[in-house]
């Protein structure tokens, strides 16, 4: 797998080089689908074998990793639970929003996806050499909610949110994010999803979440 010093869940501590070939598989993944090779990716990102086992260990380790790079272009914003005040939490928020709506509308995930769910099997065989189905589901869906969790803890914490399960509230979240635009863009519509059209979705979600999940009675009971 990976080398202990390389942050894929984020990116960070990537080399240039190293992004590249990822890039280069990812581009693969769509055109060939899960079926991709080490010999492949070498040879499209001008690199050796001998490097890409280095750098991931094996063809599985270079499918997640290449999974997690895609899914690592949507960040969050870290918040300071000691210091935590509704302005930051809504911006961590509104951040998380935009970026996962820029990746999904992206030509690239659009087709990791569609060849996902046409190769994803059941879940109990995620240990499968050729599921990437499964792949994208722990390395995409899964790891964001891992992430932003912390953020949902951190404001309710704070007395800014009210919920009992991180996971419901995270996918409610997710829901108002997402609305029908991943599923139609999957089959083909052609949304027009601008910069500002993004960014105008991505304050509504949390407006909306808020509103939900808002605590009534103000930080720390007030």
């Amino acid at each position: 797998m990976l080398q202990a010093s390389v942050d894929i869940d984020t990116g960070e501590a990537l080399t240039a080089r190293q992004k590249a070939v990822l890039d280069a598989a990812l581009r693969l993944l769509v055109e060939e689908g899960d079926q991709l090779t080490m010999t492949a990716v070498a040879r499209r990102a001008s690199c050796s074998k001998e490097t890409l086992y280095k750098w991931f260990g094996d063809r599985d380790g270079l499918l997640t990793a290449t999974v997690q790079w895609q899914a690592s272009k949507v960040r969050v914003v870290p918040v300071d639970r000691k210091g935590l005040d509704l302005a930051s939490l809504t911006a961590s928020l509104e951040r998380f929003a935009s970026d996962w709506l820029k990746v999904i509308s992206s030509d690239t995930s659009v087709a990791l996806n569609r060849v996902a769910v046409g190769r994803a099997g059941p879940i109990r065989r995620k240990g499968g050499k050729d599921n990437l189905g499964a792949v994208v589901l722990e390395n995409g869906r899964f790891a964001l909610a891992r992430r932003l969790k912390p953020v949902l803890e951190a404001g309710r914490q704070a007395g800014f949110l009210e919920f009992s399960d991180a996971e419901a509230a995270f996918r409610t979240f997710f829901g108002l994010v997402a609305r029908d635009v991943q599923i139609r863009l999957l089959l083909g519509d052609r949304l027009e999803l601008t910069d500002a059209a993004i960014g105008g979705d991505a304050v509504r979600a949390t407006q909306q979440f808020l509103a939900l999940y808002g605590a009534k009675t103000g930080p720390q009971g007030l």
